[in-house]
Parts: structure tokens; sequence; C-alpha cells
């Protein structure tokens, strides 16, 4: 347990000033000790919410880091925690409410602090677009892993391998994504069916440009410690992409839950940072390397996460829902790792 919880030191600590910060806000908004722990409550809710969203994020985020230099690795773990923390809760939201509201950074600032249900509406009325892009974005992540010719290792066989040997389709996964989009768009309203579809289009840009610049720099010779780095940027890139497709609809939905940005701010910045956590104790531990499914199943997440999204524009679906379908995929994703290593005698030296 002790060996665990170094992992996390710098994610609890992060955590007690966020409670501290979201009990003054609430102070501060309310007046009121009921208000202040409002705040507080919330922040937790949201931080729990982000966890369990986040978990495949993490798995991904591992697998990728783990191919990274220790250089890029640390650039993740510390240039990569500050544009999540305040790139993505903070400045992001003002970005898009700027746009929307057509006003600068700093006037979308104050907005949110003196008028929030003025601020959260204007969020709110770009949900159809940012999911439609994040949605796109992500379904291309986990088809392009589904669609991987040549896999070995599956873990629902019936469905896998069939979908592997499509993989010898060139750019199928494009082809389905652009499919899915096309048809949820025939369920938008007049208004947005257009938004929905350019959103979604820009979406599949986004992964083809990412996932095109990380081929460019992938090093023909791993000896090559420049061309290592090269490399190391590009996955960096596609991390940071992907980590702001799983934050998107994540912040714009966290609106339902309270209109408070800086509430927002600090309960989803101290999830992202218990995110980065368990991304290091995966990379360190070896864990993905013993528990063989593992990363199937956060693959599966996202593609279903993906779905979601593209579905929430029709239909309201809670957080919590979403975030127990990805986390039941995680689980049974283990437990059938387990249940393989136990069959095969083998042992597990390192545990989650």
């Amino acid at each position: 347990m002790q060996d665990i919880m170094k992992y996390f030191k710098g994610s609890i600590l992060l955590s007690l000033i966020g409670a501290a910060a979201a009990f003054f806000i609430g102070q501060y908004y309310s007046g009121t000790m009921a208000g202040a722990l409002s705040a507080l409550f919330l922040t937790t809710v949201l931080s729990v919410l982000e966890i369990s969203l986040s978990f495949d994020n993490a798995v991904v985020n591992a697998i990728v880091l783990k191919k990274m230099t220790p250089l890029w690795q640390h650039r993740f773990l510390t240039w990569g925690i500050m544009i999540a923390v305040f790139g993505m809760r903070l400045v992001f939201p003002l970005l898009l409410v700027g746009v929307m509201a057509w006003i600068n950074p700093i006037d979308a600032l104050v907005l949110a602090a003196t008028k929030p249900d003025e601020y959260a509406k204007i969020m709110l009325s770009a949900h159809v677009s940012i999911a439609a892009y994040g949605g796109a974005f992500l379904m291309l992540v986990a088809l392009k892993y589904f669609f991987e010719e040549g896999k070995e290792v599956f873990w629902i066989h019936v469905i896998e391998a069939p979908i592997s040997k499509l993989g010898r389709m060139e750019a199928v996964e494009i082809a389905v994504t652009l499919i899915t989009l096309y048809i949820f768009s025939q369920y938008q309203a007049d208004q947005e069916k257009m938004s929905f579809l350019v959103s979604g289009i820009w979406g599949v840009v986004t992964y083809v440009a990412v996932d095109g610049i990380g081929a460019f720099l992938q090093s023909p010779d791993e000896t090559d410690q420049l061309d290592l780095n090269r490399a190391s940027m590009g996955m960096f890139l596609y991390l940071e992409v992907l980590d702001a497709s799983f934050s998107f609809d994540g912040v714009v939905g966290a609106f339902a839950i309270t209109n408070n940005l800086f509430v927002i701010m600090i309960g989803l910045g101290v999830g992202a940072m218990f995110v980065r956590s368990l991304t290091i104790m995966l990379v360190e531990k070896g864990t993905l390397s013993e528990y063989r499914y593992l990363e199937h199943g956060a693959f599966y997440a996202i593609g279903i996460l993906a779905v979601i999204m593209f579905a929430g524009t029709i239909q309201h679906i809670p957080e919590v829902f979403t975030g127990l379908i990805g986390a039941a995929f995680i689980a049974l994703s283990l437990w059938s790792s387990i249940r393989h290593n136990k069959k095969h005698n083998l042992t597990q030296g390192h545990r989650i």
C-alpha cells in the first residue's frame, strides 16, 4: 500500500489545496457555511467523475508514455499537467465563451465571476460542436487500435479478430467514423446539423494531422537519440490532443452540475492530477505488460465514450452512467487478465 501511495502524494496534496480553495470560493459567493460546504462537495463530485471518466485515458497514456524518451516523459508529466489543469480547465472554457459571445478572454473571465448563469448558458450552447469534435477524434483512436492488422492478442475474439482483418483496407477507421457522424447528424435539430458535421470533420482532420505528424517524426533508426526525441515529441503532441478530447465533453458537462467556473477548474484539475499519477504508476510498475487485456478494455471504453458523446447531443446521458460504463470495461478486462494469468500459471509481480 505504501508503495502505491508514493505515486499519489502530489495528487493528495493538490486535492487538499483544492478543497481549501473550493471552500473559500463557496464562502465568497454565498457568504454562508452551507454555500462553502456545497462548493467543497461539488468539487469532490467533479474530481471523482473526472477520474472515473479518464481511467481509460490513463491506460492509453501509459501505453504511449512508455515508448517515449525520459526527457519527453518528464515534459508530459510537467508541461502536460499544466496544460491539462490550467489550459483545458480554465483557458479553454474562457476562449470558447469568448468565441461564442464575441468577447475577449478577460471579459469572459469577468463574466464567469460576475454572471455565472449567463456564462454557463453560453458554454452549454457549444455542447453539440464540442461533442462532435471530441467524439470523432476518440472514435478514431479506438478504431485505429481495433483495426490494426496482424494483431495476435484478442480479448473478445469473436468481435476483434474479424475487425482486425478489416484493417487491410486503407483508412477504414476514417470511413466508419464519417458514416457514424452522418448517421448521428440526421438526428440533430435542423440548425445544429451542419455544425455537428463540420465539427466532427474537424475532429477527423485533427486526428489525421496528429497521426501524420507522429508518423513523420517516427525514427527509422531506433538507436539515434535525436530521432527518438523527435518521435517522442510526436507522441507528446498525440497525448495532449487525446487528453483535450477527453476533457472537452467533461468540461462542458460539468456545467450541468455547477455553473461556477472556478469550482469546475478545481474539481476537474484535481481529477486530472490523479489520472497523471495513475499513468506514472502503470508505467513504472509494468502493469500493462502483466495484465494483457487491460489496454483492450481501455480502448473499448474510449469507443463507447465516443458513441456516448455523439448520443449525448440527442439525449442527455448522465456523466455517472458514462463513468460507470468505462469503469466496467476496465474492471472486466482486468478480471479477464487475472483469469488468463491463473490459467497459464503466470504470476503478477506488480499489483495495481
